[in-house]
């Protein structure tokens, strides 16, 4: 399984816009950051997790022409915002994209994108399947992949990490239920989020938050992603990190074998 990061930064993305900040200001290409979101190819298949506003750039720089299946954590902007430029995955394969989320954020889905769910056959828009998904139910198949949405809590809201073999994706998080934790047993590759090392935040985990969770969940190997300015800079933090845990970056490519 091949796992590429299209985007490792926060909703704001690094650099922010304005900012004078060293690590906005850093010349390290690792240290630029589009917004979060990975794509996973196993078997010619290509799965996307989430579809922010950088996807078309992420796509053009990763030049990938193929999307067989969506999965969105939640519905933020972030993570959902680029989604009308799925638009040409569907002129190229002429095939109807899936897409799979809670049903609050389809719903949310709907009312943004309505025009993606038109009866005007004429509409220039793509053609896509919405599939509900339980953040109860234990698994479902896409293609002949078997696919874990995991609970997860980001601030008072409940999102959606998935697991897909021993790779699991975990984003926004402010906490993980000790069920998830179980689920996450056995891991040969986490990837989840870290915001900034302080101060805490009510929706997001720190540092030290991120750090406790791959204590419990144990996987072989982390990967840090959603990473803001604050911190610090990739070459900096990437060394102060315990054995087995990395900072992600823009364009890194993985495999879980």
């Amino acid at each position: 399984m091949k796992i590429t990061f299209l985007g490792t930064g926060t909703s704001l993305g690094v650099p922010i816009i304005g900012s004078k900040h060293p690590v906005c200001l850093s010349k390290n290409p690792k240290d630029k950051r589009l917004r979060s979101s990975v794509l996973i190819e196993k078997d010619k298949k290509c799965f996307l997790i989430d579809c922010g506003p950088d996807f078309r750039y992420q796509m053009l720089r990763n030049n990938h022409e193929k999307l067989d299946a969506i999965f969105l954590t939640h519905e933020h902007h972030d993570h959902i915002g680029g989604f009308d430029d799925i638009r040409p995955f569907y002129f190229n394969m002429n095939k109807t994209i899936p897409v799979y989320g809670l049903r609050r954020v389809l719903e949310n889905l709907k009312k943004r994108f309505f025009y993606f769910f038109s009866k005007n056959h004429k509409s220039n828009t793509s053609k896509i399947s919405i599939h509900e998904l339980d953040s109860y139910k234990d698994f479902f198949f896409v293609e002949y992949f078997k696919i874990f949405p995991l609970s997860i809590w980001h601030g008072d809201l409940p999102i959606l990490g998935f697991r897909i073999e021993n790779f699991a994706y975990i984003t926004d998080a402010s906490s993980i239920p000790l069920q998830t934790i179980q689920q996450l047993k056995g891991l040969e590759i986490l990837v989840l989020n870290v915001l900034r090392k302080a101060p805490k935040h009510s929706s997001q985990f720190t540092l030290s938050k991120s750090l406790n969770a791959i204590q419990k969940i144990r996987p072989k190997k982390t990967y840090l992603t959603h990473i803001s300015h604050m911190l610090g800079f990739h070459e900096e933090i990437d060394t102060q990190l315990p054995k087995n845990v990395y900072l992600a970056y823009d364009g890194l490519i993985i495999y879980e074998t």
